[in-house]
């Protein structure tokens, strides 16, 4: 009997970064479980691209201010395939571009749900599941984070900069918590990519605005995310945790 594939659990798979991580851990070997919040379509065509590759695919609707949906998705994943090898802590989300001095509790209460409180918790959960101290099999945490984090993005979102400055520090932290257990956790740090998050900060084109100042000149690809997510998880990357690796065209 063959041995059973690898699994993959890819938070915000549906799009961007997290759909490109997924269809890619399919073409190398992985079932892949991914979440997605509302957009039902765009995860059925993650799933045929996925099956597509010959691999099985489970896609699960989570809203990552939930700590309920957390904890039911990874229910989900393990009663699916059994066994989650690596996770992928990719979902985030942006508020319109504004100065701090017009933020209002609302926004930052949104921003520091999904994008720090989610991810923690979602962490957590890969902890409980993979921890050789608690009967699991070991694994790796790979967690999104911005160059943003580096930047601060003033005049735009530094509330986002500033999660995702958090999901550095937790990445660090996690890495030296666990690597007793098991666990290898590390980061990469996106620079100006392609993706309609910048839809959500209003500036649909601000990759193309700010490619002038990219030392390579252009914008890059969720697929070039991808390939550095896909390292991290592999054992290629054995010795390495606690690592935040910028993708970012140089900057």
């Amino acid at each position: 009997m063959a041995d059973k594939s690898p699994a993959i659990l890819v938070t915000g798979g549906s799009r961007g970064i997290g759909a490109a991580v997924a269809e890619l851990a399919a073409l190398d070997g992985y079932d892949v479980c991914f979440s997605y919040r509302s957009r039902k379509a765009d995860a059925d065509r993650v799933c045929a691209a996925v099956e597509e590759a010959g691999r099985q695919a489970l896609a699960v609707e989570a809203d990552f201010s939930s700590e309920g949906d957390i904890v039911d998705l990874w229910r989900q994943a393990i009663d699916a395939f059994g066994v989650i090898h690596a996770l992928v802590n990719n979902v985030g989300v942006l508020e319109p571009q504004k100065r701090l001095v017009d933020f209002d509790e609302k926004r930052l209460q949104r921003i520091f749900d999904v994008n720090v409180i989610g991810a923690i918790l979602c962490a957590r959960e890969a902890v409980r599941h993979m921890s050789t101290q608690r009967g699991g099999a070991g694994g790796a945490i790979v967690n999104i984070s911005s160059i943003a984090a580096r930047f601060g993005s003033p005049g735009e979102y530094i509330d986002y900069a500033a999660s995702k400055g958090s999901i550095d520090t937790m990445t660090v932290g996690l890495a030296k918590e666990v690597a007793g257990e098991g666990i290898r956790v590390n980061a990469v740090r996106p620079g100006s990519i392609y993706t309609d998050i910048h839809a959500s900060g209003g500036e649909p084109g601000r990759v193309d605005r700010v490619k002038a100042h990219v030392p390579l000149q252009r914008g890059g690809r969720p697929a070039e995310i991808a390939e550095a997510v896909l390292w991290l998880i592999a054992d290629r990357a054995s010795y390495t945790t606690g690592a935040i690796l910028d993708v970012t065209g140089g900057l």
